[in-house]
């Protein structure tokens, strides 16, 4: 570890000690917050996975069924089909704080139905296939909203963690051996304060025995 460049002094000491308690406890509430994120980011992360596998699968069935009525209908059927949407969805983002993060989350409000088209020139796997998407849909913003949150939690844990480790091994270390510096300085002077003081004692009585 390095020693700091300041003056041995008391008043610097004092400081010292003073900034090493400060240190110790921003460590310490850093080493809980970091645990707190790590906590928080491995719930999400097991959440997001479940998510992710559920919407990957219903996708993967919605374009099953798509892909059927694609294969028996013609392109434009299927164009005219979706020609005039008839659902509107308004998207709202709130963000949330938790422990200095930003978590967002989405507000979904639909209106309308997801079925824009008749059913003479098309197919019941086509019917299908909209049911399906319609009911993946708002879990896909979902999972959108895990994972920017993932990212965020991250992001922050290792901000965190290079506090910590900052303090952990570099600040803390280097106040501790200044202090340990500047006691040894210390202490020195005031047994060479306390040896003059002998010398010239000595010195007093030699004469006035002379």
């Amino acid at each position: 570890m390095a020693i700091l460049k300041v003056n041995p002094t008391r008043i610097a000491l004092l400081s010292l000690k003073k900034e090493l308690r400060t240190a110790q406890k921003g460590h310490k509430l850093l080493k809980d917050k970091r645990d707190g994120l790590v906590k928080k980011f491995m719930a999400i992360i097991h959440e997001t996975k479940a998510l992710r596998e559920s919407v990957e699968s219903r996708l993967g069935s919605a374009f099953d069924s798509y892909a059927r009525a694609s294969s028996m209908s013609s392109s434009a059927a299927l164009n005219a089909a979706f020609l005039v949407p008839n659902a509107k969805i308004d998207l709202g983002v709130k963000i949330n704080s938790v422990m200095s993060v930003k978590l967002p989350e989405f507000t979904i409000e639909k209106r309308g139905s997801a079925f824009s088209y008749g059913v003479l020139e098309t197919t019941g796997d086509l019917d299908n296939a909209m049911v399906k998407f319609d009911a993946v849909f708002v879990d896909i913003l979902r999972l959108a909203a895990l994972e920017k949150t993932a990212e965020n939690l991250a992001e922050e844990i290792e901000k965190t963690r290079r506090r910590v480790s900052a303090l952990e091994n570099v600040r803390i270390p280097n106040l501790n051996d200044t202090i340990k510096f500047i006691t040894m300085q210390l202490d020195e002077r005031n047994r060479d304060a306390v040896v003059s003081v002998m010398r010239v004692k000595a010195m007093i009585l030699a004469k006035e025995e002379n």
